[in-house]
């Protein structure tokens, strides 16, 4: 979802909006909350639908958009029994009412209880593992909730009616089971209208629209696995422009439903997106739902709504279509698990809007993008990524634009730069065709391990420090020419937040020169105050922290140091005080001969000639090391604990 704002706001906002040269939004903030109610919502899980599993929806809708916001409509769910089954429940919204509930001819017994809920009890006591199909006939004014799930307004006098069911309001206008832990196998979406409007939902028209009296039926039927927030409709007096993506013979309709006196205004808007279609395929995996369609339906909202195969959307900017059309590979075909995985959805979505403008208009409108971001995520100094249960239930938490987006997008920007670009997108490619979680659902720790097999390596550290825990580094840099075509570097670093003792992460820097020569570095930084030395083809005289914005970082300083060199300094012994394993750093060029280690009585208790010494033998207290050079002997002391 991608959301933009009325500033008529109850609720404490973040908005650091930059534009592009194209008009596209940066900055993703969170939505106008329309009441208080949902916006601190009580659901994480309701645990009284969890005895089964949803397999099919057919979902038939009576509307009518010139009229009012009442909707009539009849559902059909079959299911599995998880567990001996006598009562089935949906969430349902207290605002609705239900006539009648049905197994096959059978009419069941049911109550809506004061907890948004419909509990349906059944003939006879279903076994865990067979299936069942019951049948809700219901109808009523949906709520005012959330985003409002379930709108009535009207564009140039015209009724139209839409729906936006993310997070907690799919129950506001159908039975369903809302939780993230139930995909529906496949839908059929049936939505009668006055038969002058064009009605829209998930998947496609297998049939002609059926005419009857005054009313047409519209069905589409949807073939993959779909949450229930993602299940939407709309219905209006659309245009329709149809476009074609993919590469033949594999390819496939996008059909747009536009205001028709908004049609000709957006289809050069439009136009954008089969070439962002190819450019996503490219990097990732053919589109998800290639064997229906993609498209988009124009509604009210002050935003966009990524719902399966039909993006709702609120104009036809690039950045717009890029983020929505991203969610599609990011959020429908893999799912976040939790809503405290919300970035697993919004982070990628945000992070794949921000690589179209680096494809489409270059490295320094990247740069500029990214630095927006990072400016809005820095304008606070706590905010984790990964939300707390508590922290899920609250609906602008969920969607913030500083964490949830921005950060989610930034984090993911520095897994890259860790991991290099070949192995980042083949995570990424290996995670999206994973079977466990293709078209079903994810959770942060399904990411990293797929990161993690493809980087080989731990990123424990990483996701602690970035995603778990809070804050950011606030780096001070100093660069020493030392002569022989090298030059010295010091990394001190604090910590914004102090859940986060230190953020280890490679530090890019840009040295320059007197005649106007240049040259990158990446500094692997592992500790406060390391010196880290690198071969630099011409003399130092100014120095640039992160010129390509690849960090979450805030005031940093980077200074040229005139003092000089002095190779005592530069020669570190680390940690200090330590444990076990000892480290000898030396500047590039200078060869270790041999390390002494003396207690503090004097007595020699170690000697070796290797970079690193384990000292777990020695005891604790004070110890003096000598290191032996070709430049000469120094001196150092430690602590042993």
């Amino acid at each position: 979802m991608k959301k933009s704002y009325l500033l008529l706001l109850l609720f404490a906002v973040n908005f650091v909006l930059a534009q592009t040269k194209n008009d596209e939004f940066d900055q993703l903030v969170a939505a106008e909350m329309r009441s208080s109610s949902a916006n601190v919502s009580e659901l994480a899980v309701n645990p009284n639908t969890l005895n089964y599993d949803i397999t099919y929806h057919k979902l038939e809708f009576t509307i009518n958009p010139n009229v009012s916001k009442f909707i009539s409509g009849k559902v059909t769910t079959t299911y599995t029994a998880v567990s001996n089954m006598n009562t089935i429940t949906f969430d349902l919204s207290n605002d609705l009412n239900v006539s009648e509930v049905k197994q096959g001819t059978t009419n069941l017994a049911f109550i809506e209880n004061t907890n948004n809920e419909v509990i349906i009890t059944l003939p006879t006591t279903q076994l865990a593992g067979t299936t069942a199909t019951v049948e809700v006939t219901y109808s009523g004014i949906p709520p005012t909730n959330g985003f409002d799930s379930f709108v009535r307004s009207t564009h140039n006098g015209v009724g139209v009616i839409w729906t936006l069911s993310e997070p907690f309001g799919a129950r506001d206008w159908w039975p369903c089971k809302q939780d993230l832990n139930d995909k529906i196998n496949s839908i059929d979406v049936y939505i009668t209208a006055p038969s002058q409007f064009v009605s829209v939902s998930n998947g496609v028209e297998t049939t002609p629209p059926v005419i009857n009296g005054l009313n047409k039926t519209t069905h589409f039927h949807h073939n993959y696995p779909i949450p229930a927030y993602l299940i939407a409709i709309a219905c209006t007096n659309y245009s329709v422009y149809n476009q074609t993506a993919g590469t033949s013979p594999n390819e496939f309709p996008i059909v747009n439903y536009v205001y028709p006196e908004n049609l000709a205004g957006f289809m050069t808007d439009m136009d954008q997106t089969p070439l962002i279609m190819d450019f996503f395929e490219t990097l990732f995996e053919p589109y998800p739902f290639r064997n229906e369609k993609y498209g988009h339906a124009q509604f009210g909202w002050g935003g966009g709504m990524e719902h399966t195969t039909v993006s709702f959307m609120t104009n036809f900017s690039r950045g717009l279509i890029a983020h929505e059309l991203a969610h599609q590979w990011f959020g429908d075909k893999i799912t976040c698990g939790t809503w405290q995985d919300i970035w697993l959805n919004e982070g990628f979505a945000t992070y794949l809007a921000s690589l179209v403008i680096e494809n489409f208009d270059g490295p320094a409108a990247f740069v500029t993008n990214k630095s927006g971001m990072i400016n809005n995520i820095t304008s606070q100094t706590n905010g984790n990524l990964y939300l707390t249960e508590s922290q899920a239930t609250n609906v602008n938490r969920i969607f913030s634009s500083r964490l949830s987006y921005n950060k989610g997008a930034m984090v993911l920007e520095m897994l890259r730069f860790k991991m290099g670009d070949a192995m980042f997108f083949q995570a990424l490619r290996n995670y999206l065709a994973d079977i466990n979680l293709a078209f079903k659902y994810a959770v942060t720790s399904d990411l990293k391990s797929h990161l993690e097999a493809v980087y080989g390596s731990s990123l424990t550290e990483f996701f602690d420090d970035w995603v778990y825990n809070q804050g950011y580094p606030i780096y001070n840099i100093t660069a020493q020419n030392i002569g022989g075509g090298q030059a010295s570097f010091v990394i001190n670093q604090t910590q914004s937040d102090p859940s986060v003792s230190y953020f280890e992460m490679p530090v890019p820097v840009r040295v320059f020169g007197s005649s106007g020569q240049q040259f990158d570095l990446i500094l692997n930084n592992t500790f406060n105050g390391e010196t880290i030395v690198q071969n630099v083809p011409f003399t130092i005289t100014s120095i640039q922290f992160d010129p390509n914005k690849h960090l979450i970082s805030k005031n940093n300083t980077a200074t040229l140091s005139t003092n000089s060199f002095q190779l005592e300094n530069a020669i570190k012994v680390y940690p200090n005080p330590v444990n076990d394993e000892l480290y000898i750093q030396l500047p590039n060029g200078i060869q270790l001969e041999k390390v002494i280690v003396y207690n503090n009585l004097g007595q020699k208790v170690m000697e070796g000639n290797a970079h690193e010494m384990s000292l777990t033998t020695l005891s604790t207290g004070v110890l003096f090391i000598e290191i032996i050079t070709a430049e000469g002997t120094y001196h150092k002391k430690i602590i042993k604990k």
